[in-house]
């Protein structure tokens, strides 16, 4: 991986300040607790501090600053200066990295979503949009494959999604929406009391989510293989303040985002996915296989539709949406 600002050449669009670097301190505003979703923000705070003997430094609070569908909001108005938000809680605000959340894209790997993600972020078009909230994309926070855990009876085919209430955002809900279930978009740290009130019966996470948030706690069973997509949600930083960092500082930051991230995907192959299986076999959470005939319908139903809406909404807003998903396609392909 190459540092995605490295590459773009952002050293070369922002004036460094003379002279010797003056201490200086970043709000970080993240939500939940330092889980596997946030080791590449607490592994570039490690960093940055280090490469300048302590004179930057990132403090990251966990829902202290900001309630994380208002992240980018405060990055924005420079409330904080880095944060992290997920671009399904507010598509209207970040419509071009959604195409990173459409269902069935044949991500399979982390460093897939990585590439897909920085070739996004890149475009001109998304840093424009990005622009309008005094924005910088920093860096992705690349997740598996979403699946569900629910309560109740395990569905035996695609038939019994048929309005069953479901926790899903973005590119998910609109998939979930195609074989009948009813999607619900709401905040990670709501989903837990929404599952144990019977506000929904099933909820749409990575991994570490589930064990983070403790949907496990009282789940009734899990979808293997559904796979219908992720969530794309990146790190932010507020731009005055990354153009008033010295040189010195700003190398630190962006000459460490390959490092963390590279932390970030050993950190969940490893120690998240481990974890999970033996945590499912504990909970005695029954695990749902869907037949190959019942994951090809859900595609066919799902994906093309979704991929025509989103680009009618892209194009509504003004973006190159057949460009963008062009490109999210040829990084997949390997191109």
């Amino acid at each position: 991986m190459k540092t995605l600002w490295m590459r773009a050449g952002v050293a070369a669009l922002v004036v460094g300040i003379a002279g010797e670097a003056a201490a200086v301190e970043w709000n970080v505003s993240l939500w939940g607790q330092r889980r596997a979703f946030t080791e590449h923000v607490e592994k570039l705070a490690e960093l940055v501090s280090e490469k300048t003997d302590g004179e930057f430094t990132l403090n990251i609070s966990y829902g202290g600053l900001s309630n994380e569908r208002e992240n980018l909001d405060g990055i924005s108005i420079g409330a904080f200066e880095m944060a992290q938000f997920c671009a399904g809680y507010h598509a209207d605000k970040n419509r071009a990295i959604t195409v990173l959340e459409l269902p069935f894209l044949g991500v399979e790997t982390l460093e897939q979503e990585v590439a897909a993600s920085e070739a996004v972020y890149l475009h001109p078009a998304t840093v424009a949009e990005m622009a309008r909230w005094n924005a910088t994309l920093l860096m992705p926070s690349p997740l598996p494959q979403y699946n569900l855990v629910g309560v109740g009876e395990p569905p035996a085919s695609l038939d019994d999604f048929e309005g069953l209430s479901v926790r899903a955002t973005g590119g998910i809900g609109a998939a979930m929406e195609a074989v009948g279930a009813v999607p619900t978009s709401m905040s990670a740290t709501e989903v837990r009391q929404a599952l144990d009130s019977g506000v929904i019966k099933a909820a749409s996470f990575a991994p570490h989510a589930h064990m983070s948030f403790g949907t496990v706690e009282t789940a009734d069973w899990w979808t293997t293989n559904l796979n219908p997509g992720t969530v794309n949600c990146p790190v932010v930083v507020n731009t005055d303040a990354l153009m008033s960092l010295s040189d010195e500082h700003r190398e630190a930051l962006l000459g460490s985002v390959d490092e963390a991230l590279a932390h970030y995907i050993e950190h969940y192959n490893t120690q998240t996915m481990s974890a999970w299986g033996p945590l499912l076999e504990e909970k005695g959470i029954e695990q749902v296989t869907f037949s190959d005939d019942d994951i090809a319908a859900f595609r066919e139903a799902a994906a093309g539709p979704a991929r025509e809406a989103w680009l009618e909404d892209a194009a509504a807003a003004g973006l190159p949406g057949e460009e963008l998903l062009n490109i999210v396609d040829g990084v997949l392909a390997g191109e």
